[in-house]
Parts: structure tokens; sequence; C-alpha cells
């Protein structure tokens, strides 16, 4: 169980990073940065400081995009730095690892993996009081410490770092609103519901008659 009070309030960090196996650099000329990998190569042209660095980070590990840019910071052809990086990082979101992660020194929660070139990700909000499980054709497999939840059909897998996050995986083996996990579950509700957030946008949920 997490504890906290109300003088130390649970404070969770969504983290990006690219996949281990993508190498950053600059071509021949310094302007456009090439990100190579095992599913191919993507090319961002004259990319603005902010983006550069942004890759560079993330091509290290799991970065908190807030501590790099400062919203409204500055301007790029009438856009400010935060929605430059953003674009890009859509046009690259294949490549692209999210992850979960608390303030409390223990590692992260769990990561969504693109494994497909058409990989998209966005967090989504369920409906409180909407029955969900996991998707049937879902497997659960253990890789050394981490639990990979993944689908043959998706272009994500969840890798899960956490047993809180296995907790949450397990109430989905049977239909349940996450109203009813929130009350179940010895976590904070935030918690709860930000990890169903990730595992359906995912793709591994789907709605429960």
């Amino acid at each position: 169980m997490i504890p906290r009070t109300e003088d130390s309030p649970l404070r969770m960090h969504h983290l990006w990073s690219l996949r281990e196996d993508m190498v950053v650099g600059w071509d021949e000329e310094g302007r456009t940065l090439v990100l190579r990998g095992p599913q191919g190569t993507e090319r961002v042209e004259d990319p603005t400081p902010a983006v550069a660095e942004a890759l560079r980070r993330m091509e290290l590990g799991p970065v908190l995009l807030a501590n790099l840019l400062q919203p409204n910071g500055g301007a790029v052809s009438g856009r400010d730095t935060c929605t430059v990086v953003m674009s890009v990082l859509r046009g690259i979101s294949h490549v692209v690892i999210r992850t979960l992660s608390l303030e409390d020194l223990r590692g992260p929660v769990l990561s969504v993996v693109p494994v497909g070139r058409t990989a998209r990700f966005s967090l989504v909000r369920l409906s409180a009081q909407r029955r969900v499980r996991l998707r049937p054709t879902v497997t659960i497999t253990v890789r050394g410490d981490v639990f990979l939840v993944q689908c043959r059909t998706l272009d994500h897998r969840v890798e899960i770092h956490r047993p809180e996050a296995m907790w949450v995986v397990s109430l989905l083996a049977w239909p349940m609103t996450p109203d009813a996990m929130v009350e179940v579950l010895p976590l904070p509700a935030e918690l709860t519901l930000a990890i169903l957030g990730y595992l359906a946008g995912a793709g591994m949920t789907v709605a429960a008659a």
C-alpha cells in the first residue's frame, strides 16, 4: 500500500522516452536529426533547439517534458515551444515510450511500448460507471522481473514494473467499473485511474456488458 497524507500528496509523473533500440544523430549537413532503429529510419528536418534537446534526452531514458520545456517560453512560427515539441513527438509516436512513475524513488509503475509502425498512443479517461475488462485476446507473460501485457493485433505492449499496476490488471479479468476498482484496491484513486488510462490507451481494455 502506498501511504499518503494531506501533507504529502501523491505525485505522479508522465514520462517520455525513445525505444531503447533507437539511435539519434545528425545528418552530414548537421541540419536534420536522424533516428535509426529496427523499425526503420525517421528524419526530423531543421529541429528547433528544444526538439533536439528533448530527443537527445529521450534517447538516454524517460524524461519529464515539463522539466525540459517552458510553456510559452518562446515562439516558433507563431507556436509555442511545447506545441512544436509535441507535434514532432506525435509524428514519431511509433518509437516513443510512455511511462507512468511515482515520485517515491521506487522506479516506474508501467510503460507503454510501441511495437508497430502505426502505433499512436493517448491516455484514455474511462467512464467511472462503465464496466470494462481485459481484451479477451490479451496475454500476460513474464520477462525477468517485468510482466508483459500484450496482444498480437495491437500496436503496443504494456510492461508492468510494479505490483500496483498488476493489481489493476488482475481485477480486469472480470467486468468491473473504475469506481469499483478504486473502492477495492488499497491505492490512491488517482493512481488506479491513471493505470487504467494507460491500459485503455494501449488498447488492452474493452467495454463489458
